[in-house]
């Protein structure tokens, strides 16, 4: 089943550079070559992004092969195919990786069991909003939205998986 995501290397060591793009080349099964531009949001850092094609779980594969960089700040996604949700994958250094999975427009999707865990064990509302800010990825979040719009306007690069 292929489907396609994107990306975001949000910030890079420049010496981390040739690595990200080796990871990726191993995942995708073809040579990645990034066009990697200064952050201005962490100076001295690089950041870059591009689109992607591959079969179901390609994103999976690039968040597992790109965390052995704990330096690096980055995202995937990838768009829901037929019979399977999209995920969304976010590292950040001192939180490390988040998952979850998302609906066709993009939405986080939390299981109904999951919630119900979550209401059982919340002994108060404030922190069962706490929990669902987890869930959701508010951390990850916050701590990434310096770097999604310093790169507002870079250029995309399309990569397509072999095999």
């Amino acid at each position: 089943m292929s489907t396609r995501g994107v990306v975001y290397v949000h910030s890079s060591p420049s010496a981390v550079c040739p690595h990200v793009e080796w990871a990726m080349s191993g995942t995708l099964g073809t040579r990645v070559e990034l066009r990697w531009t200064a952050q201005p949001a962490a100076p001295g850092q690089l950041r870059a992004e591009c689109e992607w094609r591959g079969s179901a779980g390609t994103a999976s594969k690039l968040a597992s092969a790109l965390k052995a960089w704990p330096m690096i700040r980055f995202e995937i996604t990838e768009e829901p195919s037929p019979g399977i949700d999209g995920q969304r994958f976010c590292y950040a250094p001192g939180l490390g990786l988040w998952h979850a999975r998302t609906s066709a427009n993009g939405d986080i999707v939390v299981p109904e069991d999951q919630l119900r865990t979550l209401v059982a064990k919340s002994r108060a509302s404030e922190q069962l909003a706490h929990r669902i800010d987890e869930l959701l990825g508010a951390g990850w979040d916050e701590a990434l939205e310096p770097f999604r719009h310093a790169g507002d306007g870079a250029p995309v690069t399309w990569l397509h998986q072999v095999g």
